[in-house]
Order: structure tokens, then C-alpha cells, then sequence
């Protein structure tokens, strides 16, 4: 039987029970499926989370990044041929029937290439993860302006975080996507190429889905629901505020400084 669904979790460190809900989560399916478990973590202690055939454990301690090492994964599924690839996170779970919600939409709707459910905290509380193209005022608002100066410009953040959108809706043609469940329709993926492997961490979901919206739909799917932890590093520590002003340098000298398109 051919793959339907292969995917991947990249590891640093984790925690094993929130790991553990995300690898359940994924196999709790009657859909034929891959995982690789991508470990950049300087030892190899993870690996007593493969109990289950399904799973392909890879150890990368050189720790290339985010998208390179998500790469290593999507070139395990060119090779094997699967259907729909999904980007994973570590802090993501969700109830059975979730994958075959989204593979059965994708299935009807052969013009979408990438797919992002609905997305909330545990508790239920919603997250805003349908953006338009940022701009670097958008980015260095969200992450480095006092909250009483952002509230002066709520009304163009809520435009980035695509609320003027009824998010109980479908919405197509979102211009990014988060990458915390990035489902992807892999010959579409094998067109539009890797995750930029010079981007270490974020902004490689925003390139990413802006190279889908070139040849393909995106698509906001609340009728499948994914529950995420979501840790904000870039707003704890100066490390992950550096690492984001980088990735920011990449994604804008590629896609220019002046202007988003919306």
C-alpha cells in the first residue's frame, strides 16, 4: 500500500510527554503513514520514543536549523512517494480523524497545495496563525515594540493576523501560514522546492507558503482543529530575538524591504 501521509518532527531537548502526545496524535490514524523524528539534540536519548514501526528516527546533533533539518525529512518523502507531507511541531496534539479531515479536503480540492487547520491553545483559546506577507514593521511590532505603543497600531496587527477574516470559515489563498501544521501536497512540495536552509528558524514558513501561492491555493481549514502549546521564545529570550532579526535579513533581501502584498 502506498504511503498516504508522511511527516515530520524535528527535536531539540524536548519534553517527552508533550512529545509523545504529538507522535500519538499522528499515528492515531487508520491512514497508511510515515514519521521521521529528526533529532538535532546532542545525544541521542529521544530515541526511546520509537515504539512503533511507523517511525524512522534520524539523529542530527550539528543542528542545521529548523527548515534544513525538516528538509532531510521531505527528501524521505520524494523518495517514498507520499501523497501529503505534514511539517510538525513538537507542541502540537490533536484528536483522532484529524488527519482524514484534511486528506479528505485535499482530495476534493486538487488546486490546494497547502493546508492549515484550526489552531488554539489547550484551554480553547483561539490563535490567530493567518497572516498576510509581513513587512519589518509588522515583525519588530510583534516582537520588540512595549505593548502600549503596539495598541496604537492594533488596527494594522489585526490586519496581519487576518482578522478582518471570519476564521469559522474556510479561507483560501492565505499568503501565510503557520508552520506549526503545514500540510502539503508533496508533489506540489517537490515543485516549490526545500525550506530555505539558510533561514535557522522562523520566516521559513512564510517563504515557504509564498512559494505555494506561486504555483498553488493555501488554505485555512477550520473544520479539522489541532490544539498547540506554543512557546514564545522570540518574546523571552534575546538569543530567539536575534535569531529572528536574522531570519528577517534573509526573508526580506529575498523579497524586498519596501512592500508586502496583501
Amino acid at each position: 500500500m502506498n504511503t498516504k501521509v508522511t511527516s515530520c518532527i524535528v527535536l531539540y531537548k524536548n519534553d517527552i510527554t508533550m512529545l509523545r502526545e504529538a507522535i500519538d496524535s499522528f499515528l492515531n490514524t487508520d491512514l497508511n503513514v510515515k514519521l521521521y523524528l529528526v533529532d538535532n539534540s546532542p545525544t541521542d536519548e529521544l530515541k526511546i520514543l520509537v515504539t512503533d514501526s511507523r517511525i524512522e528516527y534520524i539523529h542530527n546533533p550539528a543542528n542545521p536549523g529548523f527548515g534544513a533539518s525538516h528538509n532531510v525529512a521531505i527528501q524521505k518523502a520524494f523518495e517514498l512517494g507520499s501523497k501529503y507531507h505534514l511539517v510538525l511541531n513538537p507542541d502540537i496534539y490533536f484528536h483522532k480523524e484529524t488527519l482524514e479531515r484534511v486528506t479528505d479536503f485535499m482530495d476534493a480540492n486538487l488546486d490546494v497545495g497547502h493546508l492549515m487547520p484550526k489552531v488554539t491553545y489547550p484551554n480553547g483559546e483561539f490563535q490567530y496563525l493567518c497572516k498576510t506577507n509581513p513587512t519589518f514593521f509588522d515583525l519588530f511590532a510583534r516582537g520588540f515594540m512595549p505593548s502600549f505603543l503596539r495598541k496604537i497600531f492594533q488596527k494594522r496587527m489585526n490586519k496581519y493576523e487576518y482578522k478582518q477574516h471570519d476564521y469559522n470559515e474556510i479561507i483560501f489563498d492565505v499568503p501565510y501560514l503557520s508552520g506549526c501544521f503545514m500540510f502539503l501536497r508533496t508533489y506540489k512540495l517537490k515543485e516549490v522546492g526545500l525550506f530555505d536552509d539558510k533561514i535557522f528558524m522562523y520566516l521559513e514558513d512564510a517563504d515557504l507558503t509564498r512559494r505555494f501561492l506561486k504555483i498553488s491555493r493555501t488554505a485555512y481549514f477550520p473544520e479539522a482543529h489541532v490544539y498547540h502549546h506554543f512557546a514564545k521564545l522570540t518574546h523571552k529570550k534575546l538569543k530567539f530575538k536575534w535569531i529572528t532579526v536574522q531570519s528577517a535579513f534573509i526573508y526580506f533581501n529575498k523579497w524586498g524591504w519596501l512592500k508586502s502584498i496583501y
